[in-house]
């Protein structure tokens, strides 16, 4: 029986290329007990990484294996460690169970924060099997490839002043300071990103790579993970100021989201290459 069958919230599309690409934050479905709990289901959806799943639509015709969720971000953070712990210490953040925005606005109505019980349940039921298809999925290209790159997708609003300062870069590279994976994989994707001349880029700025990246990526034993995190504003209309309901998301755009597009095919296709070329460092 395979995942999609048994998890109706898991999506994984099997692929033969060496490159695994992850969707923890695109889910916007809230279990309607959860959902009773909360203050706002608009605030609770509104930190999702709106139409990554879109905008990486071509990943599986390239040969990728695509991992998705479709449960909200807010009901529980596949990208979070799972023990709890800050993967950026002393900056602000959202928790596994995030109890609030990305702005600091409170989720929960009074009383009805998820406790420890509650955490564990949605970690058992959501987080994971969604973590083990990932972990299946490297271990069945591992049989036919030295070496596979799992590639975690990521977007978020430009203009976060509680994460960040100023405005965020249209591309955000996370290898955790280069220790998820080797040299060569960073650079063809930096080199990816600036064809074209067209977006600004990043590498382990504000955003280094969560927990997936952190978890899976072990460069000496030919597993090479890479975060990246969009600008919302490089593939749709994202207002740049606070956003309200109503006005957020906005819709999704084929010729808006193009040119973006166009890069982030270049970006995987790099990764398959680099994968492909039994380059370790």
């Amino acid at each position: 029986m395979t995942l999609e069958t048994r998890l109706p919230w898991l999506t994984v599309i099997p692929g033969d290329a060496p490159l695994v690409v992850s969707m923890p934050h695109t889910g916007v479905d809230i279990p309607r007990d959860i959902e009773s709990t909360l203050i706002s289901p608009w605030l609770a959806r509104k930190d999702a990484d709106w139409w990554i799943n879109l905008l990486y639509d071509f990943a599986s015709t390239l040969g990728a294996t695509v991992i998705r969720t479709a449960i909200s971000r807010s009901v529980i953070d596949c990208n979070r460690d799972p023990s709890g712990a800050s993967l950026y210490p002393g900056q602000a953040t959202t928790e596994l169970c995030p109890t609030t925005t990305f702005d600091g606005e409170p989720l929960y109505r009074a009383g009805c924060s998820p406790d420890a019980a509650e955490i564990a349940l949605r970690r058992s039921t959501f987080f994971e099997p969604y973590h083990a298809a990932i972990t299946g999925a490297i271990a069945r290209l591992r049989t036919r490839h030295d070496q596979v790159v799992l590639y975690d997708c990521h977007s978020i609003r430009s203009v976060i002043p509680r994460l960040f300062d100023g405005t965020l870069p249209n591309f955000n590279i996370g290898t955790n300071n280069g220790a998820t994976c080797a040299a060569t994989l960073t650079s063809a994707i930096e080199a990816a990103c600036d064809e074209g001349g067209k977006f600004t880029r990043v590498t382990n700025g504000r955003f280094r790579g969560g927990h997936t990246t952190r978890h899976y990526g072990r460069p000496t034993d030919g597993v090479h993970a890479v975060q990246m995190e969009l600008a919302c504003r490089g593939y749709m209309r994202e207002p740049l100021e606070t956003v309200s309901q109503g006005v957020w998301p906005t819709t999704y755009d084929d010729g808006v989201a193009a040119p973006m597009r166009a890069s982030l095919t270049r970006v995987l296709e790099a990764c398959i290459k680099f994968a492909s070329s039994g380059v370790r460092s």
